[in-house]
């Protein structure tokens, strides 16, 4: 009689920790991802260029950004972007280029830059990371002929989370916008790509931040 009792009782643990996992799991936050503009670390431009379509090659849901997981255990939060990932990002190029005098007027683009995102994701296992990886494809705004294309990484880590400690979701979203920007930067501050494809100067100052 006591033994059943005992593995009544150890079954009746074992589903309260399964409904207890299962909803951890299931909680989600939703962020916007930034851009910052140090306008006098840039590379400013003619305005020549327009942004087209980046294409999510992630292989996950289209507004998810990563996993909260501790050490031990399943993840417990999951984080989600207002809009898909791939106008995230589009809108950080398009960011990028006004801050640099690169946007050209309606319909007189020489250039248009496009993309596939790899990889954008932000996780916490023991330190809270952030990473981008994605590729830019500049093509020649007339013919849609690829004049250049490369690979651009970004990535940025904290120190140890410790539980109990906050909230790690503020941190995360701040890393994650910094690794973005960080690619986002490097492609179009490039001078292999715009040697390349002959863009023009200009000294012109620009501004603007904004949310992704």
């Amino acid at each position: 009689m006591v033994l059943m009792k005992f593995k009544i009782f150890l079954a009746l643990i074992t589903v309260t920790m399964v409904f207890s996992l299962s909803s951890c799991a299931t909680n989600s936050s939703v962020i916007s991802l930034n851009y910052v503009p140090l306008p006098k670390q840039v590379l400013r431009g003619a305005p020549e260029f327009a942004v087209g379509k980046f294409k999510d090659r992630r292989g996950v849901e289209p507004q998810t950004l990563g996993h909260v997981r501790l050490p031990i255990g399943p993840r417990v939060d999951t984080l989600q972007t207002r809009l898909p990932i791939s106008d995230v990002v589009r809108n950080a190029f398009g960011y990028g280029l006004e801050t640099r005098g690169m946007v050209a007027p309606d319909t007189k683009a020489r250039f248009i830059i496009t993309g596939e995102i790899e990889d954008l994701r932000a996780q916490l296992l023991v330190h809270p990371y952030g990473y981008a990886r994605i590729r830019v494809n500049v093509l020649e705004a007339g013919s849609g002929r690829v004049l250049f294309t490369k690979v651009y990484q970004g990535e940025r880590q904290s120190g140890a989370y410790r539980p109990g400690s906050g909230s790690p979701v503020p941190v995360l979203r701040e890393l994650t916008s910094r690794a973005l920007q960080e690619a986002v930067d490097r492609a179009l501050d490039d001078s292999e790509m715009r040697q390349r494809i002959g863009a023009g100067g200009d000294a012109r100052p620009r501004y603007t931040p904004g949310m992704l």
